[in-house]
């Protein structure tokens, strides 16, 4: 049996919550236990992020929106998101019968506007665009592999600075990395910062000389792909956040609830 209490597309079916119940957290043997079962609690999460409501407007039948947008911070802060995206982006890789870390991936940023005030907001000069940027790393499926969202006027080549160290902390996605893909924005001293840090090449992939128009580039076509199924989620249609890493944290739930459905498809 696949489904079970499905209210909505966006609810857990029976084998999808299977796959990701063994890594949420136990119950705390002190304080008032939780009452919400956390199926229930992640099922409101991903309502949140594909249909674009307000917190407030979350459905009666799921729980109160106090209750989801509690766990949503909490695991906003102890990057829980994150983690749980880099075990189901595993999970999809074996399967399709990869290794685990990638050998290569992509990196590219996406200007969004910004709907809200608050911090790291700015003017795209290139998108006339205000607002922040998402900028992704993904493997060569187009899952993705670390997000970090910024200002929308951070140069392409700063910005990717940024979310390059930060996956040079995170030294078991790079177990394997020999190259990573990217624009002609990201040209520049970071060429060399990347094979010296991080032992790998960057291979900049630049239109073609007479391109006019949409077409699709080797190995970049995979993050457009990507950046596509970030806004097809209402939530990131547009900035809605005040906090930039609310932006990261909705770029995570997405990816994990495509992961599930790629990881019990059979």
């Amino acid at each position: 049996m696949t489904k079970s209490n499905q209210a909505y597309p966006t609810d857990l079916n029976d084998t999808e919550w299977m796959q990701i119940a063994p890594y949420l957290p136990e119950p705390k043997t002190t304080g008032r236990p939780r009452e919400i079962p956390w199926r229930e609690i992640m099922n409101g999460m991903f309502y949140i992020v594909k249909n674009g409501c307000v917190w407030r407007a979350l459905p009666h039948d799921l729980p109160a929106w106090q209750t989801v947008y509690y766990y949503f911070r909490l695991f906003q802060k102890s990057q829980r998101w994150q983690e749980l995206n880099t075990i189901i982006r595993e999970g999809v890789r074996v399967k399709e019968c990869r290794e685990p870390q990638a050998s290569a991936m992509i990196i590219d940023s996406q200007s969004a506007k910004s709907a809200e005030g608050g911090e790291k907001i700015g003017f795209d000069g290139g998108k006339l665009v205000r607002g922040r940027k998402r900028n992704l790393i993904t493997d060569t499926i187009g899952l993705v592999v670390l997000a970090k969202v910024t200002a929308a006027n951070v140069q392409d080549v700063h910005a990717g600075k940024e979310i390059l160290v930060e996956l040079k902390k995170r030294t078991e996605l790079i177990t394997r990395l020999q190259k990573i893909f990217a624009d002609g924005g990201y040209r520049g001293n970071l060429l060399a910062w990347v094979k010296e840090e991080l032992h790998a090449e960057m291979e900049i992939v630049l239109k073609l000389g007479d391109q006019k128009g949409f077409q699709v580039l080797p190995k970049r076509w995979v993050i457009e792909r990507t950046n596509a199924w970030v806004t097809r989620n209402r939530r990131m249609a547009r900035d809605y956040e005040r906090l930039a890493e609310s932006s990261e944290a909705f770029i995570y739930i997405l990816m994990i609830r495509l992961g599930l459905r790629r990881l019990t498809h059979s």
